[in-house]
């Protein structure tokens, strides 16, 4: 009796502690727009998903998304972001720029792939 109730403490501490582990995004998962002669820029590659998922950026300032591929050719490469009505196969290797204008960069842009399994959040703050 005693053994099964430390097991059961044990794994709800190891599950409790590794729940907030997850609730910050790691360094490679999280991103800041870099702000160049008045405009910001976004930089996320695709490939086998989007890295990094989660950017923070400036709020109402020109912005633009740069979608960096090299060698894509999973889902990733089948970009929707629905606040900006795009949608776009992107080329297996390149730079694709994406203009968010000052108007709509507020609030979170998600994109994501077209089957729904990837996705990125641009949290304009």
């Amino acid at each position: 009796m005693k053994a099964t109730v430390i097991s059961i403490l044990v794994a709800v501490v190891l599950v409790g502690g590794a729940i907030a582990l997850r609730g910050q995004p790691s360094s490679a998962e999280a991103g800041v727009a870099t702000v160049v002669g008045g405009q910001q820029f976004v930089d996320i590659s695709a490939r086998g998903g989007y890295s990094p998922r989660i950017v923070t950026a400036k709020a109402g300032m020109p912005t633009v998304l740069r979608m960096k591929t090299n060698g894509t050719f999973d889902c990733s490469a089948s970009l929707v972001i629905p606040k900006l009505s795009y949608q776009k196969f992107l080329q297996p290797s390149g730079t694709e720029e994406i203009v968010i204008p000052a108007e709509q960069a507020v609030g979170t842009v998600q994109g994501l792939c077209s089957m729904g399994m990837y996705s990125f959040q641009i949290k304009f703050l």
